[in-house]
């Protein structure tokens, strides 16, 4: 039996103002083509099908499609709710759908009741779809503390009492979860919106002291006893153990992604157990750049051509900004999503000089010169400090005729 995981799909979001929309019509077509050429069994998407939960509707008309060519190509789908989606939105049909071979799994009080597979060779899995929780709304539904871990901890033990149930009946059943979280160790992007926050945690995610770790992240010793761990949230494809994974976006959605891979994982299961896991690589479109440098050699040197194709993220280190640095980029990096000065010394220098300006200014001008100066990283010219001075001078005549 094969078993294909992915996550965060996303569909619906934007790249720093550019619609994603056809690269993921294309990176999903890919991952069809993997299925059928493969002959997966089962699709795994571990949550945030979609990047918000009032999805635009071209977005859930991409969703209808692909599920569709999944379908075609001989797979089944099993699909949960992340942090990202309205479980209750993701989760209509869902009994009509599981008719036609697609499982949707978004109510937290059914998560040990699996997807039971079973190949032409008389291979079987039980996959389990933990959707996103909640701690706050489940921690005292389920009589545990309102955090990431022991809420993620009785959901797992629920299920393992399942797979044990159904084994001791049954036989050999490789145990299959599917769970949206951040787990301890893992890596992180500036894509994934943080889920660590909550009432006995700090802005980071941190607990207070007597609680050990972060109680935003989950211990990846939660899921022994499984024979895999299906997991989503993260945007990096990254191993946690053997058999607790992550298999990142499909796309990348920040520059922090810059030197992903992106793909997913092959499971393989046979005699009721896990035996392999292999990568499948996706072509995923336009790559990215991340360039620091001062403005002339990113516009001139030849060690730069290969970001010219690219989205590109351009960090200009000039002591002071450059005049139409933006534009000027643009003419060589058509592609340029984001700008950044950040002088060589840093922001801190600046700083320092700019309170000491403020309090040796010797008068208007200079504190108003002083201002553009700090504010756009360029001082102001001699034109520009012409017509500040004649405001200024308006200002005053202003007030001694008031």
């Amino acid at each position: 039996m094969l078993l294909l995981h992915t996550s965060d799909w996303h569909l619906g979001r934007s790249f720093h103002g550019t619609g994603l929309l056809d690269s993921q019509r294309r990176v999903l077509a890919q991952l069809v083509d993997t299925v059928r050429e493969r002959g997966v069994d089962a699709v795994l998407l571990a949550g945030d099908v979609y990047d918000r939960a009032l999805p635009a509707a071209d977005a859930v008309t991409l969703l209808d499609e692909t599920l569709a060519a999944l379908r075609a190509a001989g797979s089944q789908v099993v699909l949960t709710s992340g942090n990202h989606d309205s479980a209750i939105r993701l989760g209509f049909g869902s009994a009509l759908m599981a008719a036609g071979g697609v499982h949707v799994r978004t109510d937290p009080e059914r998560l040990a009741e699996p997807v039971l597979l079973e190949d032409a060779a008389g291979e079987r899995a039980a996959v389990y779809g933990i959707p996103y929780l909640e701690p706050r709304h489940l921690g005292e539904a389920w009589g545990v503390d309102p955090h990431h871990t022991a809420v993620m901890t009785e959901a797992v033990r629920r299920v393992l009492a399942d797979l044990e149930e159904r084994r001791a009946a049954d036989g050999p059943l490789a145990g299959v979860v599917l769970a949206h979280l951040f787990a301890a160790g893992a890596e992180g992007t500036e894509s994934e919106r943080d889920i660590g926050e909550g009432p006995h945690t700090d802005a980071h995610g941190t607990a207070p002291e007597g609680l050990v770790g972060t109680l935003g992240q989950v211990p990846v010793s939660v899921f022994s006893g499984l024979d895999y761990a299906a997991l989503g949230h993260l945007h990096g494809r990254q191993t946690m153990a053997p058999h607790v994974r992550y298999s990142g976006s499909p796309l990348p959605y920040s520059f922090s992604e810059a030197r992903h891979t992106k793909g997913g994982w092959l499971v393989h299961v046979a005699g009721g157990a896990v035996t392999e896991v292999e990568s499948v690589d996706w072509d995923a479109g336009r790559r990215l750049a991340v360039l620091e440098d001062r403005i002339q050699p990113l516009l001139d040197s030849p060690g730069y051509a290969w970001a010219e194709d690219r989205f590109v993220q351009a960090t200009v280190t000039d002591p002071e900004r450059p005049e139409k640095a933006l534009e000027r980029l643009r003419s060589r990096f058509p592609h340029l999503l984001v700008f950044r000065h950040e002088p060589e010394g840093g922001h801190a220098a600046r700083e320092r000089t700019y309170a000491q300006a403020l309090r040796q200014a010797p008068d208007d001008l200079a504190l108003t010169t002083g201002f553009v100066d700090h504010v756009r990283g360029r001082p102001a010219s001699e034109a520009e400090r012409e017509l500040l001075d004649e405001a200024l001078t308006a200002s005053r005549i202003g007030e001694a005729q008031a």
